[in-house]
């Protein structure tokens, strides 16, 4: 069982940045591929960010490359998304999740190959 906490959110204007970390419990965070999605009012829960276990891999969504940058800390059993070059199109909730298993492009952007999710951080983004 893996339980995760999501912190760093808030109101920021729009060509700000955010770090948003992912705290997770249990001995066995390295062993976790991680990924962080994002819902914002209306829409579907969508893929932003994953990375592997080892941090050697990573995937982003088209509309985030080149401005977000996922990473993580096995030692602190945290996975990061910092945030850059914000705009209104990135207020959502931002959720991180993990999930067991060796580590695919396409498994790391599906929402159903998770296995376990946080509550949640709002992110809202003005102009």
């Amino acid at each position: 069982q893996v339980q995760l906490v999501e912190s760093g959110g808030g109101l920021v204007q729009a060509g700000g940045s955010l770090r948003l970390s992912c705290a997770a419990s249990g001995r066995t965070f390295s062993s976790y591929a991680m990924g962080w999605f994002r819902q914002a009012p209306g829409k579907e829960r969508e893929f932003v960010a994953a990375i592997s276990w080892s941090g050697g891999s990573t995937s982003y969504a088209d509309s985030v490359k080149s401005r977000f940058t996922i990473s993580r800390d096995n030692g602190k059993n945290t996975v990061y998304l910092q945030m850059n070059s914000l705009n209104e199109e990135d207020t959502a909730v931002y959720y991180c999740a993990a999930r067991r298993g060796p580590y695919t492009t396409t498994q790391a952007m599906s929402v159903r190959a998770y296995d376990y999710w946080g509550q949640g951080t709002q992110v809202t983004v003005s102009s």
